[in-house]
């Protein structure tokens, strides 16, 4: 399997709160953005224990999509456990949005992945596309066309989630496969950032020429700036051999992953 180029940047702030509950994993092959739950007890630990989980398949080339899982299980029964002894409406949980390599026929694909509404996006020449959909109350209403998604920005429900690691519905994380492709640009984040920024502000942070650490740098800042309530964390990823691959502003909303096989329609692994 030929492996792509590979750089990256993280930040993170703990906004207007007291402690940041976000985690990030940047462990090649594997990237991740964990999001504690705020006002939970035990947020950051949950957040951590994702990473932590994420962090022991991080060895070798490529991961696979079992494996990816399975840590996802592992770290989901971690947290509850946790939250045994505590009571029902204080549980910790974390939510989880990352990307990692896998090996589909000796071909190099990225597996994205999530739980909650910390949100996935890709910037390519043909603008910013979200590839990840929110498990919240909110996505709910815009699914079933009861809402619009410009209604959804600034809903009093759209902070409430309806999947989590550590508590809500106990189905599996959403996966789906990814071509590689030189000059791909992806960002995670927790909704830190997008409670403040909006899409077509990210969209231009991304597709500037600068390295991928000042990318992450400036999203973080930006919301920081703009009163962020809670805590921020990005990761900028970028896959190279296109410089010119990202360049453009422009953004298209989509609900479902762009351009991704789901996994039950994907190829098998080995």
């Amino acid at each position: 399997m030929e492996l792509p180029e590979l750089t990256w940047g993280a930040a993170s702030d703990r906004g207007l709160r007291q402690e940041n509950q976000d985690s990030f994993l940047v462990a090649p092959p594997v990237f991740a953005v964990a999001d504690g739950m705020g006002g939970h007890v035990g947020g950051a630990q949950a957040s951590g224990q994702a990473v932590v989980r994420l962090r022991e398949i991080a060895e070798g080339p490529a991961v696979s999509v079992e494996a990816i899982r399975t840590a996802l299980e592992r770290a989901d029964k971690d947290i509850l456990a946790m939250g045994e002894h505590i009571d029902p409406l204080s549980r910790p949980g974390t939510t989880i949005a990352g990307m990692a390599l896998v090996d589909v026929h000796d071909q190099a694909r990225w597996a994205v992945f999530h739980v909650g509404d910390s949100r996935i996006y890709r910037c390519a020449n043909d603008g910013l596309r979200r590839i990840s959909t929110d498990h919240s109350v909110v996505q709910a209403l815009v699914d079933a066309g009861a809402i619009t998604e410009e209604r959804a920005e600034t809903h009093p429900q759209r902070h409430m989630i309806t999947k989590a690691l550590g508590f809500g519905d106990r189905g599996q994380p959403d996966v789906a496969l990814l071509p590689v492709e030189p000059g791909q640009r992806f960002l995670m984040c927790s909704d830190g950032l997008t409670g403040e920024i909006s899409d077509q502000r990210i969209a231009e942070v991304l597709a500037s020429a600068a390295d991928d650490q000042a990318v992450a740098d400036q999203l973080v800042a930006e919301a920081t700036q703009h009163g962020a309530q809670d805590n921020v964390t990005v990761i900028v990823l970028h896959v190279g051999g296109d410089d010119g691959a990202a360049a453009g502003g422009s953004i298209g909303q989509v609900t479902t992953p762009f351009d991704t096989v789901p996994l039950h329609d994907a190829p098998p692994e080995g």
